[in-house]
This record gives C-alpha cells, structure tokens and sequence, in this order.
C-alpha cells in the first residue's frame, strides 16, 4: 500500500469503475458549470483535479471519491483524467476486493433509498450512477454553513440519510430552495449533533 501516486499516463472515465451507487445529480450539475468556467485550462485543471483510485482486479481503477466531477467531466465530453493510486489490490479476488475496501470504508453499496445493498448492485461505469437528490440537499446544506467539511468518510451521505428521514421526496422534488431552508434548521438541532462536522449550538452546562 503507498501514499497517493499521480499517473502520468491518462485514465479513460469510460474504464473507471465507481465505489457508490449514487451522486446528487444537482452536485452534478454544479460540477459541469465549474468546468466550464475553466475548460480553458485544460490538462492544467484536470492535473489539479485528479481522481484517487484503487488498482483493483483485472488492474481496473476503481474510483473511491470525486465521483461527481468525474461523471460532471463525462458528461461534459471529457474522455480521460489523471487518477492517483491510493493502493494496489489487483491480486485480490473479486469478493475480498469488496470486503477490505467495505472494511476501509472505500466505498458506499447503497442506494438512492439509502438502502444497504450487495457489492453486485455498484454500477461498473461512472455514466451509470443513479441520483439520490438528498445527497444534492446534503451538498446545498454544507455550501450554506450547516455543517462543516469533515474528513469522515461518505460525511455527505450520512447528512443525506439525516435529512431524508425527516424531509418527504415529493417536498425536494417541488421546492429545492425551501427544503434547503428547513434543512439549516434541522441541521443546528441536537438531533443532529452525531453527524460529522456538525456546527449547531454549544452545549447547554
């Protein structure tokens, strides 16, 4: 196992290999904007972007974070990136792959229910990642300051767990904006103390 270690040699994003089920498709969005902006800069802001990976069977790179800029790139028409390897598992078979990387909290097999499903269920292309729009309010939440950044794994995904126990669907799908509103309140409750990068109130005494 190594320190990150930047490839020289381009990626494909058709190759790599997701570690989640699902995205914030608005995050998405947000992604392709910033890309956009700067496109211009080319092989230089793909080299500060890069895509940390697992070498894993078949030496296949198995993505294990920024899987919204790498489906915001694809979608964008960007055909490879630069990744670094954060460890080399290659020699594992396919079914202990799953395990340590579950074990290292290397990837999230749940779906846009926020359901645990089996490693069979992770889609093998990034351009099929599924939307979960509360992983999107979790994102809206943190960018308004209801949360801090957190290095805990998957942070985002258990504040999207949070809010989707307490705000319906139909609401998020219907008025984004205000449901961000409620989700500042709920996220200052002490319901939400557990949660990393929580910034509520101080505690009382």
């Amino acid at each position: 196992m190594s320190a990150l270690e930047p490839l020289l040699k381009p990626v494909a994003i058709e190759s790599l290999r997701p570690t989640q089920i699902t995205v914030g498709f608005r995050e998405v969005e947000l992604k392709r904007a910033q890309w956009r902006r700067h496109v211009a800069e080319g092989g230089d802001y793909l080299g500060r972007h890069q895509i940390p990976c697992i070498l894993g069977p078949k030496e296949r790179h198995y993505v294990i974070d920024h899987h919204h800029l790498a489906l915001a790139l694809h979608l964008e028409g960007v055909r490879d990136v630069l990744v670094s390897v954060v460890a080399e598992l290659s020699a594992l078979p396919k079914r202990a792959f799953w395990t340590f990387l579950d074990n290292r909290a290397w990837c999230h097999p749940y779906d846009a229910e926020g359901r645990r499903v089996d490693f069979d269920d992770i889609p093998t292309r990034i351009g099929k990642l599924a939307d979960d729009p509360y992983r999107s309010l979790a994102g809206e939440l943190r960018r308004a300051g209801g949360y801090a950044k957190d290095l805990a794994p998957y942070a985002e995904f258990l504040w999207a767990d949070f809010l989707r126990r307490r705000i319906k669907a139909g609401a998020v799908a219907k008025d984004f904006r205000a449901v961000a509103r409620r989700a500042l309140k709920l996220a200052k409750s002490r319901d939400a103390a557990y949660l990393p990068g929580w910034c509520g109130p101080d505690p009382i005494g």
